[in-house]
């Protein structure tokens, strides 16, 4: 399973960004993908999750309404658009899949079987 992501850059606060992770080696369906950042010295940290086949979304608190979870089964590809972004979303989004479809806890990054190598999101 390979999960690269792409779309990563330098944004302007209360600009956006939207970060792609095409996938491959996966069976895309009735699975749970997810986005999680990591800042220096912080945790990795949930963002958002969508179940692939009934298309359930999942947000962490800091981006609801901000950010929007979405996919392309057809090319097993999941999106996530970023607006209003701000100096504290600066960090490196990694995209994830688990085998599993999405559970309260899919914010977890301890829920996940694959990750992506990720791309830097930087905001100033």
């Amino acid at each position: 399973v390979q999960l690269v992501e792409s779309g990563g850059g330098s944004a302007q606060a209360g600009g956006s960004v939207r970060l792609s992770c095409a996938s491959s080696g996966l069976t895309y369906f009735r699975n749970c993908m997810g986005w999680f950042r990591q800042a220096p010295g912080k945790e990795r940290e949930g963002v958002a999750a969508i179940t692939t086949d009934r298309y359930l979304t999942y947000y962490a608190d800091p981006v609801k309404g901000r950010f929007t979870i979405s996919q392309d089964a057809v090319k097993g590809t999941m999106y996530l658009q970023m607006n209003s972004l701000k100096p504290e979303d600066t960090a490196m989004y990694y995209c994830a899949a688990k085998t599993a479809t999405c559970t309260v806890r899919s914010l977890q990054a301890q829920e996940y079987n694959y990750w992506g190598q990720g791309t830097q999101v930087t905001v100033s």
